[in-house]
C-alpha cells in the first residue's frame, strides 16, 4: 500500500482536502494573493493553490471560453511526487524526461506565461519555453496538454502540481481551440506515465475545486479531484 505524506492512497483510493481560507484582501499589483477557498491542503502537503494563474495573477480562465454562458476556470488536476531525486534541479530533469516519454513532449502553439501556487511559492509554468505545453500532439491537431508546477521539498519528496486539459482544433478557422474536457487530459497522462515511465498512479486526491453550481464559472467535467503519481525510479 502507498503511503503519501501520512495518507493511505491505492489506485481508486481518495484523500480528503480541507480548505484554507485566507483572508480577502485588496489586490496589490504584482503580488499574487490567494482568496478565501482559493487554497487547500492534503495530509502534510503544503499548501495547494486550486487553480493554474495567469500572467495577470488572477486564476486562469481556458483561453476566455466559456461553457454553457459561464467562465472556464482551470484547475489543478494532477500531483506528482518523486522521492528518488536528489534535488529540486534533478526532480525538474526527471519530469521533464518522464513527460516526453510518455508522450507529452514541449510543444509550441499554445498559451504560456502560466504559475501555480504550492507551498507558499508562486511557481512559472514547466515547460519554461514562451508559447510552450506539455502535449501529446502538434497544437494544429486535437490534443491533451497541460503545465506542471514546482517542486517544493517535503518529508515525501519533491511535489509537483499540474493543469491538463484536451482541446480539438477548429479546421475551418485554423487558429481557434474548443475545449473539449479536463478529466480525459488528466487520465490520459496518468495512464501513460504509469505504462512508460517510472512514475505510478498511487490514488486520486480531493482538491474541492469543482465549480458545479457558480453562477459565472464553471471547470467544465472536472470533477474536483488530483491523480496522484508517484516516481520509483
Amino acid at each position: 500500500m502507498e503511503i503519501l505524506v501520512g495518507i493511505a492512497l491505492v489506485s481508486g483510493a481518495v484523500a480528503k482536502a480541507l480548505p484554507q481560507s485566507p483572508p480577502a484582501v485588496p489586490a496589490t499589483p504584482g503580488v499574487y494573493q490567494p482568496q478565501p477557498g482559493d487554497v487547500v491542503t492534503v495530509g502534510e502537503w503544503p499548501a495547494i493553490g486550486k487553480w493554474m494563474i495567469d500572467r495577470h495573477l488572477r486564476p486562469a480562465e481556458w483561453l476566455g471560453a466559456r461553457l454553457k454562458g459561464k467562465a472556464l476556470r482551470e484547475p489543478i488536476n494532477v500531483v506528482l511526487v518523486d522521492s528518488v531525486a536528489a534535488s529540486a534541479d534533478e526532480a525538474r530533469a526527471r519530469l521533464l524526461e518522464a513527460c516526453r516519454a510518455a508522450g507529452y513532449q514541449p510543444r509550441e502553439g499554445h498559451s504560456g506565461g502560466y504559475r501555480g501556487f504550492l507551498g507558499g511559492v508562486l511557481f512559472h509554468q514547466l515547460p519554461a519555453a514562451a508559447g510552450h505545453a506539455f502535449s501529446n500532439e502538434p497544437f494544429e491537431l486535437h490534443n491533451n496538454h497541460g503545465r506542471i508546477f514546482g517542486p517544493v521539498r517535503t518529508k515525501d519528496g519533491w511535489l509537483f502540481v499540474g493543469a491538463l486539459s484536451r482541446e480539438r482544433f477548429n479546421p475551418l478557422t485554423r487558429t481557434e481551440h474548443v475545449y473539449v474536457s479536463f478529466r480525459q487530459a488528466r487520465d490520459d497522462f496518468a495512464r501513460k506515465l504509469d505504462a512508460r515511465t517510472g512514475y505510478r498512479i498511487a490514488g486520486f486526491v480531493e482538491l474541492a475545486n469543482e465549480l458545479a453550481d457558480d453562477p459565472a464559472l464553471t471547470t467544465g467535467d472536472h470533477d474536483g479531484m488530483a491523480v496522484v503519481l508517484r516516481a520509483r525510479r
